[in-house]
């Protein structure tokens, strides 16, 4: 992926996140419930850009958020 393309990602799981009134803590929190090794920290650059995202990461981000992936990827 190039930096462009996970800076738009990350604008918009940040959007779907703060429509949802989840803090990056409660995001990160649900996320490790289901298995996934992710910190708020991590969160947080995904969200900038600065973090490439996972597949898994991305299934589990569409489950939690009750998106469909066209919506994730918008």
């Amino acid at each position: 992926m190039d930096a462009v393309y996970d800076k738009r990602m990350g604008q918009n799981i940040r959007r779907l996140r703060m429509e949802r009134g989840m803090s990056q803590e409660q995001l990160s929190a649900r996320l490790q419930v289901r298995g996934c090794d992710i910190t708020r920290s991590g969160l947080a650059k995904i969200e900038v850009g600065q973090r490439h995202i996972y597949a898994d990461e991305i299934k589990l981000l569409r489950e939690i958020l009750s998106v469909s992936y066209d919506e994730l990827f918008i």
